[in-house]
């Protein structure tokens, strides 16, 4: 498998979910604003939102494809046997979402309650209007569980491109309701949002379900059966959660303490900037990781740890030539890149420059963030689920310390940066362990490029900062105009990183063209 090709065909996929992302953002932004309405959704649909990211993105399929892979792999078993593993695994999945889902909604006050830090400042009607919200928003955990187990099928029978474009139809129902159902009165536009975001997952479900149809996937219902397999499987996905999930449960901490905390808006303001920092999180570390896993899985299974190592070489190597540039454009450009994307109707100038200030502390941490994607398959592909979660709750609690320690002095900017140094600590601790254990070593050529990627950001950096203050007053100009300038703004920052990169010799054409070539996989 050629990694760049695969990573390509995934991250276009995401690119055009982030892009609808933030056209989603953007209207409401429009329509509500940075106000209670919009807090409370965020609130609302942080629980869901967690879960899609824990389980689709990252538990469920760190413990899922490595097994359902052994089991094709094993002989004599095809994917029959994978299949039958995937069916048992359904046959207990289900219930217990169900039950949960359930339960969920009985106690959606104590849990809306707990993710509030207590409701902060709010009136009792405006704590019953959050509770509402949630009850609205919770079914969506169900279904986008039961997607993340046919996108795992999908995604080891390297039908990427079929899971990767599930968020997608999230994007455009959202976009959907607010076109077509905002109010006047925010919080009616917030109600709205809250329904279909349970829609959206209801319109995955039946994408995935069609996709695995038409490549012969076909799960049958049974009565639940705790088969040694599917108790290993359970066991394996407790650990990956927090593994997987340190990034989402640091955010979670953010959100419940910038809402009892902080003033009316905060919330808002470190959504809107995660929304941005999530852009190359999503194209790069969620891309990268959804193709190493079954890659690297494939090449262990067949006794090639030397290929195992090239791969997730070669994947921090594109890790590292997206992120650094990103990075620093988020810092340097958060201003004009957040007025242009949200800066009309009901979002102010001062909403943008306490949104950009957050974007700021978040995206000292996007390396890291993603480095943890790319480092986290060399364990999942081994069965290791353990050691990542034992790092991931470290970092959980240095992010809790450095929150309460940055929030007061630092206000909306605190949470944003305590959960960026908190993923540092995690990637060190992956990669240091990684190495010790001899399953990673960066070669030369990784070791040699990796220096001049970031002088070759560094450069651009200092280009788009003499930039920025040239364009700001077209990236809060009406109607297209801002948008056409943040495209010029931002391409122009990725013309001079190119032409950095082939001068100081990171990256050349050829380096390019041989990325893109098919490759035939030895796994």
């Amino acid at each position: 498998m050629n990694l760049a090709r695969a990573l390509g065909s995934v991250g276009g996929l995401t690119l055009a979910s982030r892009i609808l992302g933030l056209v989603r953002d953007s209207l409401f932004a429009r329509f509500v604003g940075a106000s209670f309405a919009s807090d409370a959704f965020l609130v609302a649909f942080r629980l869901p939102n967690m879960f899609r990211a824990l389980f689709a993105e990252g538990a469920f399929s760190a413990a899922f494809i490595p097994m359902f892979n052994r089991k094709v792999a094993e002989k004599g078993g095809g994917l029959a046997a994978g299949l039958s593993f995937a069916e048992d695994a359904l046959s207990v999945l289900l219930p217990a979402l169900i039950a949960m889902t359930v339960l969920l909604e009985i106690f959606a006050w104590p849990v809306t309650w707990a993710l509030t830090g207590g409701f902060g400042k709010a009136t009792p009607d405006q704590a019953a209007y959050v509770v509402m919200l949630s009850r609205f928003t919770l079914p969506y955990l169900l279904m986008i569980s039961l997607v993340s187990l046919l996108g795992g099928i999908l995604n080891s029978l390297q039908k990427f491109w079929v899971n990767a474009a599930a968020p997608i139809l999230l994007n455009l129902t959202l976009i959907a309701a607010l076109l077509f159902f905002h109010d006047h009165d925010p919080l009616l536009t917030a109600r709205n949002q809250a329904i279909a975001v349970s829609v959206s997952g209801a319109l995955q479900l039946v994408w995935l379900w069609l996709a695995c149809l038409r490549n012969g996937v076909s799960l049958r219902p049974k009565l639940p059966v705790l088969t040694p397999e599917v108790r290993q499987l359970i066991a394996l996905i407790g650990p990956a959660a927090l593994g997987a999930g340190a990034v989402q449960f640091n955010l979670l901490i953010s959100s419940a303490l910038a809402y009892s905390l902080l003033g009316e808006g905060a919330v808002s303001y470190i959504y809107f900037a995660d929304r941005l920092n999530q852009l190359p999180l999503g194209l790069i570390g969620i891309g990268l990781g959804t193709v190493l896993l079954p890659t690297i899985s494939r090449q262990l299974g067949g006794g090639h740890e030397a290929e195992a190592m090239e791969t997730q070489n070669r994947g921090m190597e594109l890790a590292l030539f997206f992120t650094l540039p990103a990075t620093v454009a988020l810092i340097v450009c958060g201003v004009p890149i957040v007025a242009a994307l949200f800066q009309h109707g009901k979002f102010t100038v001062g909403d943008s420059i306490a949104t950009a200030q957050a974007l700021a502390a978040f995206s000292v941490g996007l390396p890291s963030y993603i480095l943890v994607k790319v480092l986290t398959p060399g364990y999942y592909a081994r069965a290791d689920t353990r050691t990542p979660v034992r790092y991931a709750t470290f970092s959980i609690a240095v992010n809790l310390a450095l929150n309460l320690a940055l929030i007061v002095p630092l206000r909306h900017m605190g949470p944003p940066l305590a959960t960026a140094l908190a993923s540092t600590v995690n990637a060190a601790l992956l990669y240091r362990t990684l190495r010790t254990r001899g399953h990673f070593e960066p070669d030369a050529r990784l070791r040699r490029r990796v220096i001049r990627l970031g002088g070759a950001a560094l450069l651009m950096g200092v280009a788009m900062y003499f930039l920025d203050d040239l364009f700001t007053p077209y990236t809060t100009a009406p109607g297209l105009t801002r948008w056409i300038a943040m495209i010029i703004l931002v391409g122009t920052g990725g013309l001079v990183y190119a032409a950095a990169c082939f001068a100081l010799r990171a990256y050349l054409p050829s380096d390019l063209r041989a990325m893109l070539r098919p490759r035939r996989a030895a796994d």
